[in-house]
């Protein structure tokens, strides 16, 4: 065979073994795609992030709750310790309509109490009004109970039933007056360290009555818990019996550990 037979021969194979062996639809490897370097995965994803904080702020809510548990407790077992406030108690009296009352009829509320009496000039009417319009205020407010308010005579001599009950109404329908004999108002003033005294009782217009200018604040168990002067204001009061209610609807609640 000649050389250019041989030339010829050599190219049809090559252009065969092209076509057959390696057609152009067949997927061929890109050194530029296939040989980068790929991207390092860490250890530290968003998703992981998203857990990790997740999982954080589920203990540091765990950690705060056992704190305020821990200071719960603490409150309860100083109030166990010191025991009741040597102040209020129990006590019988009368309402205008001559229907005795007693203080046991009033656990389950919150009560605001005044002592004073139905001649008081000037200071009682002040006074009463203000705890008027701080129970309205309590009362308006959505989810906190109701405030019972109640006016005592230290003036039993003088301020019958109907007298007191006249009386309590020009101020709020909601306040009810109580009155009793003098044995009962004597105690109850007690109980509440109430002072009081009385002028002479021959001359009306003499006849005076000191007494201590003081709202009691007390809680739906019976006890004692705070009191406002008269240098306290209406918001003042309003603001200090809603931080005492949270704070009594707090320590009556139970947690989860019992």
């Amino acid at each position: 065979m000649s050389r250019i037979g041989k030339y010829f021969s050599l190219r049809n194979f090559s252009s065969f073994f092209r076509q057959r062996i390696l057609p152009e639809n067949v997927p061929r490897r890109s050194m530029t795609t296939e040989n980068k370097p790929k991207k390092a995965i860490g250890p530290i994803t968003w998703r992981s992030l998203g857990v990790i904080s997740i999982a954080g702020a589920g203990v540091l809510g765990f950690m705060y709750y056992v704190k305020q548990e821990k200071e719960m407790a603490m409150l309860k077992e100083r109030k166990r310790q010191l025991g009741k406030a040597a102040i209020g108690g129990q006590w019988d009296l009368v309402d205008c309509d001559g229907k005795p009352r007693k203080s046991q009829d009033f656990v389950g509320k919150w009560l605001l109490i005044y002592f004073g009496f139905t001649h008081c000039p000037d200071i009682c009417p002040e006074e009463l009004e203000k705890m008027a319009k701080v129970v309205d205020k309590i009362d308006d407010i959505p989810d906190v109970p109701n405030i019972q308010p109640l006016f005592i005579t230290v003036d039993p001599e003088r301020d019958s039933k109907e007298l007191v009950g006249k009386y309590v109404k020009e101020f709020s329908p909601k306040l009810l007056g109580l009155t009793g004999t003098t044995d009962q108002i004597q105690k109850v003033c007690k109980a509440f360290r109430v002072y009081y005294s009385a002028g002479p009782k021959d001359v009306d217009d003499d006849y005076i009555v000191d007494h201590t200018i003081i709202i009691y604040l007390v809680d739906p168990n019976g006890e004692f818990v705070d009191y406002y002067g008269q240098t306290m204001g209406v918001d003042q009061i309003t603001t200090s019996i809603l931080v005492n209610m949270a704070k009594f609807k707090q320590m009556n609640e139970k947690s989860w550990f019992g």
